[in-house]
């Protein structure tokens, strides 16, 4: 047991990696997230419930025992409601204009507008048309691409009365859409609308506010989400099964070190490609590195790892870390995820801190922005920077922790279809065998504010449910704390019950699959839907449920209001800010269940959070027959 400052070292995080640079952080003298997290103390308890409000300048108005209603008449539960809505209408914004960003790029590729980007997947462009309604007939390709980003591109708008995807969701799921009024007409629109309703003296109904916030989580889940999941499959190609590795331990002494960080694929594929450039590996020997070493963090490290097989150096909590390894010459960041510390404590060793996305500026950063049309240039600018920043590395500085760790990945739709023979039957005949039980989708972030250390809850609620022959599918901040706990190799299903390693051993998968970034939890809905319509059942009576255990960001409320709305019991290892209101936290726990099929359940215990989802699992199986 290590303590420094009095804290245990234990209790901020299960990896080894991590421990050490923590350690190194405290001797360098310089802060990270847990230090910031220990300084902030005890948090406003207004804040945690939702019990604050700053809508108006009536205000700021907090609602107690002794102060029942704000200065305009708002109780608790209108301000709780509020607060909820904002927070998914900010979620929802975040990962749907991620999904504009690609929309718009294929936009610009259908009309010649960029000679730096491509269509790397035809028949995916071509498939996904037919499936939204285009006739491909005699089009070239192009033509078809640009039928298909005029289509999405309406999607966020509000000329069409639906979404292009919502024809992949189960008839009885969308008649109770309907009849509940929460189809999603156009993506922004039902954001804007959230902001509308939220305003002073518009919408004051908890349940009203609470129904369009699904509308408003369903308009990305559907829209944005699986528009972005889709798009940047047919413009940089569908991941299919690979090996990587991942670890602090992906960093090399002697070579030029880059770290990508952040959510859009359309930055870090363009610096993939600088850092293969014969002229640069020449460059970055010529100053005495033995060549150019790229690795990826959080969901940009996700796109580039599913597809290139670039190796993770970590998910949020490890960001700062892989800086403090002064090892690290040069940080590349596009947006989503990306702590404003990083550009201070860059300064404290040599790396270089690169901003790329108009839409993310960070005071004191270098910035050097990134379009369609200057990509590749801009990205061997960069990559010249991390070369420069090499030779200013410290070699006193510089402590890389030991052992990469070998992970499979690469586990879109697709390939899980095709590992299965191209069609869905073989799972269901599985599921329906009982060697797999269920699904469950792992996601979300890390948050030291978690009852448990980093990772813990990912870690111990996986190896639970494989145990009880339960397949996980991860994605996001999840993919980083399996792979280093050995969950991401087909090795791993000797951790799995008798069924699910059956099924494992014979395709030559882990039990745990690696589906992609936070964006591409749309790959766990599109899955669930095929599931559900080729039963000719709704997705609210499938075995399958999902859990957050460290979550953090308000995308990750989205997510999960997405997920309950689609019918999919969804648990939290941390309670949203809703506590303030019985009657909306009632609502979130228990009342869902009667309005869409699924609800909500807060446990920060792995080992209980996988008891609930056994629990039930095991319902929807026998109401299926199935045991």
């Amino acid at each position: 047991m290590i303590k420094i400052n009095e804290i245990n070292i234990d209790d901020l995080t299960i990896n080894d990696d991590a421990k050490k640079m923590i350690i190194k952080a405290k001797k360098d003298e310089v802060q990270t997230i847990w230090d910031r997290n220990d300084i902030q103390g005890k948090r406003c308890s207004f804040c945690e419930q939702g019990l604050s409000c700053t809508n108006c300048s009536l205000g700021p108005c907090r609602i107690s025992d002794k102060k029942e209603l704000g200065v305009c008449g708002a109780n608790k539960d209108i301000i709780v409601a509020r607060n909820f809505g904002r927070a998914v209408a900010a979620g929802s914004a975040s990962h749907s204009d991620h999904g504009r960003d690609l929309v718009e790029l294929l936009y610009a590729i259908a009309n010649g507008k960029t000679n730096v980007y491509s269509i790397r997947d035809e028949e995916k462009l071509k498939r996904i048309a037919q499936e939204i309604g285009i006739s491909i007939d005699g089009l070239s390709t192009l033509e078809i691409a640009k039928k298909v980003a005029s289509e999405f591109l309406d999607d966020f708008g509000m000329r069409k009365e639906t979404l292009s995807f919502l024809q992949r969701v189960p008839k009885k799921r969308l008649e109770l859409w309907e009849k509940l009024g929460v189809i999603p007409r156009g993506i922004d629109r039902e954001v804007v609308e959230m902001m509308h309703r939220t305003h002073m003296g518009v919408d004051n109904d908890m349940v009203s506010l609470a129904l369009h916030a699904s509308r408003v989580a369903l308009a990305d889940g559907y829209g944005g989400s699986m528009i972005g999941t889709e798009v940047s499959d047919i413009i940089f190609g569908t991941p299919t099964p690979n090996k990587s590795s991942v670890s602090l331990g992906v960093l090399k002494e002697d070579q030029v070190n880059i770290l990508v960080h952040g959510h859009n694929p359309i930055v870090s594929e363009m610096v993939f490609a600088a850092t293969r450039d014969p002229e640069l590996i020449e460059l970055a020997k010529s100053k005495g590195a033995k060549g150019i070493n790229l690795a990826g963090l959080c969901c940009t490290g996700n796109e580039i790892l599913m597809r290139k097989g670039i190796p993770m150096a970590g998910n949020f909590l490890m960001v700062e870390l892989t800086i403090v390894t002064g090892a690290a010459d040069l940080m590349i960041v596009d947006y989503q995820c990306i702590m404003p510390s990083l550009v201070t404590l860059s300064s404290c060793y040599h790396t270089k801190f690169v901003s790329t996305s108009e839409k993310a500026h960070f005071t004191g950063a270098t910035h050097v922005e990134f379009n369609y049309e200057n990509a590749a240039e801009k990205a061997k600018d960069v990559v010249k920077l991390a070369i420069e920043a090499y030779t200013n590395r410290d070699p006193n500085k510089v402590d890389i922790p030991s052992g990469p760790i070998e992970i499979m990945t690469g586990f879109s739709n697709e390939a899980i279809l095709g590992a299965l023979g191209g069609t869905i039957d073989p799972l269901i005949d599985a599921i329906k065998a009982g060697k797999i039980r269920g699904a469950v989708g792992i996601v979300g972030c890390n948050n030291p504010r978690y009852s448990y250390p980093q990772d813990y809850g990912f870690i111990n609620l996986a190896k639970e449910l494989i145990k009880r022959d339960i397949l996980i599918l991860g994605t996001g901040c999840s993919t980083t704390a399996f792979g280093k706990h050995g969950l991401l190799v087909p090795e791993a299903a000797d951790m799995a019950g008798s069924g699910l390693k059956e099924i494992c051993n014979a395709l030559g998968i882990p039990p745990v699959l690696h589906v992609g970034s936070c964006v591409d939890n749309s790959r766990i809905l599109q899955l669930c839907t095929i599931l559900a319509n080729t039963l000719g059942v709704d997705i609210s009576d499938l075995p399958v449920a999902a859990a957050a255990p460290e979550w953090y960001s308000e995308k990750a409320e989205a997510i999960g209001l997405y997920a309950v709305a689609s019918g999919i019991y969804t648990v939290l290892g941390l309670a949203p800010p809703i506590t303030g209101s019985e009657n909306f936290t009632n609502l979130a726990l228990n009342g869902l269940e009667d309005v869409f099929g699924a609800t909500f359940a807060v446990e920060a215990d792995p080992k209980e959070m996988a008891e609930l989802i056994d629990k039930r699992i095991t319902e929807k199986r026998k109401a299926l027959g199935l045991d």
